[in-house]
């Protein structure tokens, strides 16, 4: 499991002249800042910034204001994908971006990584210097928890990343079917200038309405039909529980039959998981098996054990891709219910 994941269980689960002054803050509270990359921009457009002062009551129940429209955000990697679909410039982002040749991450969706101010790419990293180069405007990251943690944002650098002075806004990615999320990501993007009312997004609206009822419609068709949500690592398997999972909760609530690990044995993954040794990895019977897409995780055609091998939604080529960290946008989304629609559309019962 990532070390995302598992500092997510402890936690139950200058512009020169802009940045006068932030040498000394910086000096003051000490430098143990991470590198990450070092190129500026975002997407190319589509979304116009409004002019007068602005304003958007994020997750926590705070008002992120400003004189003017956002123009130079700074934002959780999966956030700046999202916000990228609907046209929103983002010129800094932290998280997974990059792969370790370079290519962009799954967390990155359609962003040109290498225009990208990268302020660090692995857990840890927050790299607080260049992120006040680009005088922010504001902070915007998911949260996987009711406290208000804000996604990436160390929390031995919290203080330090304030000094900076840009406001903060937390979208909530916990304990909530998908579209809500995916609401809340275009309100944003809309205060940001995106026109949500274009063909692009409307578009992308109707096909995920379409894609959530094939779903519906292939559950309902199979109703015997186990899926299996894990996500391997060198020494483990995590099944992953459904309630606090925004894609599981909402593919559940469509009709989907998920293996659902008992509350006891979740309760060591901080809610999320249960860990099962490859040895047991055939705990629980499943007709289809949904597995960790991103880079953190050991990806299925990498997976050598013969525990594995001997699944058999592994031996009937019932295993798809997941990502538990949505880009929220309707349109990347879409793909997420298609997937799934075709593999239970295609699948036999195995289990």
């Amino acid at each position: 499991m990532s070390n995302a994941r598992s500092a997510l269980s402890r936690r139950g689960l200058l512009a020169a002249g802009g940045a006068l002054g932030l040498g000394a803050v910086l000096a003051a509270c000490g430098d143990d800042t991470k590198s990450g990359g070092s190129k500026s921009g975002g997407s190319d457009g589509g979304a116009s910034a409004a002019s007068g002062p602005w304003t958007f009551k994020d997750d926590r129940g705070q008002t992120a204001k400003a004189d003017r429209t956002p123009a130079n955000i700074v934002a959780f990697v999966g956030v700046a994908a999202a916000l990228y679909d609907y046209g929103v410039e983002v010129k800094g982002v932290f998280g997974p971006t990059t792969t370790k040749d370079g290519k962009a991450d799954v967390q990155a969706g359609d962003m040109d990584v290498s225009k990208l101010t990268v302020l660090g790419n692995e857990w840890g990293q927050f790299n607080i210097e260049k992120y006040a180069t680009l005088a922010p405007d504001v902070l915007i990251s998911t949260m996987f928890d009711d406290a208000g943690t804000l996604w990436y944002v160390p929390d031995e650098s919290k203080k330090k990343i304030e000094a900076v002075g840009a406001p903060s806004v937390g979208i909530s990615v916990y304990d909530r079917q998908l579209t809500e999320p995916l609401q809340r990501m275009l309100a944003l993007a809309e205060s940001l200038g995106a026109d949500t009312a274009s063909s692009k997004v409307t578009d992308a609206k109707k096909r995920f309405e379409e894609a959530a009822g094939r779903v519906r419609a292939a559950a309902k068709a199979k109703p015997g039909l186990k899926v299996l949500a894990g996500s391997a690592s060198q020494d483990l398997f995590y099944v992953s529980g459904t309630n606090l999972s925004i894609d599981l909760e909402y593919f559940k609530a469509l009709g989907v039959d998920f293996v659902e690990p008992p509350e006891k044995a979740k309760a060591q993954g901080g809610g999320w998981y249960e860990s099962l040794s490859w040895e047991n990895v055939n705990k629980y019977a499943a007709d289809i098996i949904m597995m960790d897409n991103r880079t953190s995780a050991i990806q299925p055609a990498d997976i050598t054990k013969a525990t594995w091998q001997k699944l058999p939604a592994v031996k009937a080529g019932q295993v798809i891709s997941r990502n538990p960290e949505p880009i929220l946008s309707y349109d990347k989304c879409v793909a997420l219910l298609d997937d799934l629609a075709e593999a239970i559309e295609k699948a036999k019962k195995v289990s």
